[in-house]
This record gives structure tokens, sequence and C-alpha cells, in this order.
């Protein structure tokens, strides 16, 4: 299964949950890769820490090669590096992937990451791809190597907005260049249960039919000390609150 998590919004928690529902994923013994296809490397510093910032081969490099011709091309794992973590693996991003869009954007390369994930489709059983928040090469290329989408939501009218947008770049996705990629649900975030405003926004959702997600993930400040020490919640914490959300979610995913 390949999934990309995607908003267009930025600050909708899009990176803790891809990197955690992949840690949750790994840790009840699935092979798992995620790939960071994000410049600022969120995905990346949280599941490696400061080795994040280490010269090393990642996504960067992988696009990288895509633009040259080689008799002996690297292998899409030469781009693959170990976490701390039982199970997973990391292609980490880095802000040379800015350099690099104009020319792969250019040269059409588009579908080289699904052509690359394909080639690992043995080699693990969840692939999850963290994506940058707006829709540019990087994220059209996660959008049709990937099978899912699932879509981060914060609990504000300017979300909610943002979202009817988001939905209709997927279906021209799906149109143009992968029909098989399904949109597999909105996963709220921070929410708080006892404030009216996020019950309102979801319910409204709920509603228009809309595919939400449950459970809905809690505000939490214990969050925060997981970005900080680098470390899932599962591997910080496992009988938090937020946690057992996360557990809870990903079990119900199909």
């Amino acid at each position: 299964m390949r999934r990309v998590v995607f908003n267009q919004k930025g600050g909708v928690g899009k990176s803790t949950i891809t990197a955690n529902l992949a840690a949750m994923a790994a840790h009840q013994g699935r092979r798992t890769l995620l790939v960071d296809l994000d410049r600022q490397a969120n995905s990346s510093r949280y599941l490696i820490g400061d080795a994040a910032d280490e010269e090393q081969a990642g996504a960067a490099e992988f696009f990288e090669t895509t633009l040259k011709f080689s008799v002996r091309s690297p292998k899409t794992s030469d781009f693959i590096v170990a976490t701390p973590w039982d199970n997973l693996h990391l292609m980490p991003a880095s802000a040379a992937l800015d350099e690099l869009h104009s020319k792969l954007e250019s040269r059409y390369k588009i579908y080289k990451l699904r052509d690359a994930l394909a080639e690992l489709s043995e080699d693990y059983d969840e692939i999850w791809i963290d994506t940058p928040p707006s829709l540019n090469f990087y994220t059209r290329s996660a959008l049709i190597a990937a099978q899912s989408c699932l879509i981060p939501f914060d609990c504000d009218e300017f979300s909610r907005r943002a979202l009817y947008e988001l939905l209709d770049n997927v279906k021209e996705i799906q149109a143009d260049h992968n029909r098989e990629l399904q949109v597999e649900g909105i996963i709220v975030n921070q929410f708080q249960a006892r404030a009216a405003l996020p019950q309102r926004t979801v319910q409204a959702l709920i509603d228009e039919g809309l595919p939400v997600l449950t459970p809905y993930l809690s505000a939490s400040v214990k969050i925060k000390e997981s970005h900080e020490l680098s470390r899932p919640m599962v591997h910080l914490d496992p009988r938090h609150k937020l946690t057992l959300e996360f557990a809870e979610l990903y079990a119900g995913l199909s």
C-alpha cells in the first residue's frame, strides 16, 4: 500500500501525521518506508533527528539521477536510510529539492517516483509519502505514485474552504494520471472536544458526505515533546491518549 498525506495548506500537522502513522505501521511489524518530499524535511528530522542535516543520499539525490543518463543507474534503495526504529526506513528530504524543481518539471519527470516505488514493492508492506504544502511537482509525483490519499484537516473555516480546492486537484490527478488513486479519508487534527467551533466544522464535513475518519486526533502538548526528542508517539509514550488515537486511526485504515 502506498499512501500520500497531502494538504496544500501549511500548519495542519501533515508531517506529524505521516511520521506517526508510518511509525505505528512499523511498530506493528509492517515493513515500512517513509518518503519525505518536503524541502523543510520535518518528517526526516522527526525520525532521525540531527542526522537529517548531515549530507546523505535521499529524495533530492534520487530525483537528480533522473536528469542524467547512466549505463548503471543506482537502485532506489541507495537513497534510503535506516531509522532508529525497527521495520522503518526513510528516504530523507533536504533543501536541495528546491534547486531541482524547475528542471524536473520542464523535463517532465513526473512519473519517476511512481516507477521507483514500484521497484520497491517486494521490499516494503507500506510506503508513506509526506508532501510539501503546495501542489507542485513533488506533490503531483506523490499523488501519481500513490494508491491512497489522506488529508489532514485543521478545525477552522480557512481549512474547510481550502479542502474543496484540494479535492478538485486530487480528482484532476485521478482523471489525468492515476485512476487507482482514492481519497481514503480526512484526518481531523488538533481537535478540541470541548470547543464548539471544531465540532461544528467537522460536523459540516460529515453532513456533506465527506469521508471523515475517526478517531479525531486530540490537541496535546505531548506532540511537541515528541518533535523535540525525535521520537514518534508510539516510542515516546505508548499509553498516551494521542498514541492510542494514532493506533486506532491506523487500525481503521483499509
